[in-house]
């Protein structure tokens, strides 16, 4: 079936009479007479009493969809991730075996910032690495085992996370 633009009027089997009031990826939403607003797959047979154009050819979500997409694979955007809350306003403190040596005071928002942006740079090279094409298949794949170990190293570095899904992994035994 074409798609159908906000405003067609369609009959459903099961609904009855309704108009098209917005349009997701895959589905309809669609208010009838008699059920209220249904979501309603855009595969399903739907009787057309008058059909209205979209008014674009790709729904706003599709785009969206294709734009983070383009965005995560070729650009260094940095998605937001949280610092553990015990760690806020805190102070990393480096303190050199010769005591003659003054001591460094490093802000662990910054230190954390820097290992995000390391780990957005590592994804970054892992894509253009999968997406390169002279670059054989076992080319790749050494290079993605070489990329995994890399984040196995910077596994210490998960606990100024706040949540676990932003935590780096290894190899997975």
């Amino acid at each position: 079936m074409e798609g159908l633009g906000v405003g067609s009027r369609i009959k459903h089997v099961s609904y009855g009479v309704g108009v098209v009031v917005r349009i997701h990826k895959k589905v309809y939403e669609i208010c009838f007479i008699e059920e209220g607003i249904k979501m309603v797959s855009k595969d399903q047979p739907l009787d057309i009493t008058e059909r209205i154009e979209p008014e674009y050819n790709i729904s706003f979500s599709e785009a969206e969809d294709a734009l983070i997409r383009i965005l995560r694979e070729w650009s260094d955007v940095t998605e937001v991730v949280s610092l553990g809350d015990k760690w806020k306003n805190g102070v990393m403190i480096l303190k050199p075996g010769d005591n003659s040596l003054k001591e460094k005071e490093i802000p662990i928002d910054a230190f954390f910032h820097k290992i995000v942006m390391l780990r957005d740079r590592l994804r970054v090279m892992e894509q253009r690495i999968n997406a390169h094409n002279l670059l054989t298949d076992e080319d790749k794949i050494n290079l993605q085992q070489y990329i995994t170990r890399i984040y196995g190293s910077l596994t210490t570095f998960n606990v100024l996370f706040k949540y676990k899904t932003d935590y780096f992994e290894g190899e997975k035994s």
